[in-house]
């Protein structure tokens, strides 16, 4: 099939999320096909990473981030936006990457916000009867779209985890320099150069 394999995904969560820029995002259900570009993604890297939803330990939302490797992982935030993982690296490592943001390829009106986690599950149609599905589907997979080159890369800390202490300030998220998608960033005095 053409979707990347689980050894893609079973290796450290800091590889994979700047390894997923420039893949797609492919969702087919009901007839329907929806495609997007991956153009923004956060790592978080296990339990000991205060800003991983696994640094609470083994719990029953958690679980699924412990492995194995190439499964979605989704949650609701707010009790409202639904936000899409992957699950990576070895079992019991408790890591994952956050999609942030994607650049509408098929299936997907004009205009469709797809800028921000929320945005981008709610236009993909993914919620959560999606966690926990393996991504190696034809229903949910992602495939090899073009790689982006370094020179086209940005790097900075991840949004919305200052509760996290130092990991707050850690670089590990990655976007898409010239994408019109890519979500709100941090305020310009946290951002790190590439």
């Amino acid at each position: 099939m053409n979707w990347l394999p689980e050894s893609f995904y079973a290796r450290p969560a800091l590889v994979v999320a700047r390894e997923l820029l420039g893949t797609l995002l492919v969702v087919e259900e009901a007839g329907q096909r929806r495609v997007g570009r991956i153009v923004e993604t956060e790592a978080y890297i296990g339990a000991h990473d205060l800003a991983c939803h696994a640094s609470k330990g083994l719990t029953p939302r958690t679980e699924v981030m412990f492995g194995p490797a190439a499964v979605a992982y989704v949650y609701l935030i707010y009790g409202m936006h639904h936000c899409f993982n992957v699950v990576t690296d070895a079992p019991g490592v408790g890591a994952a990457v956050l999609v942030r943001a994607v650049e509408p390829v098929e299936g997907l009106p004009p205009g469709t916000r797809t800028d921000g986690p929320g945005r981008l599950c709610k236009a993909l149609g993914l919620t959560r009867a999606h966690n926990r599905r393996g991504l190696c589907t034809p229903a949910l997979h992602l495939s090899a779209g073009t790689p982006v080159p370094e020179s086209g890369v940005s790097r900075g800390p991840r949004i919305g985890v200052d509760y996290a202490g130092p990991w707050a300030a850690e670089p590990f998220r990655w976007w898409v320099r010239d994408s019109q998608r890519v979500s709100k960033g941090p305020s310009p005095g946290r951002r790190k150069p590439a």
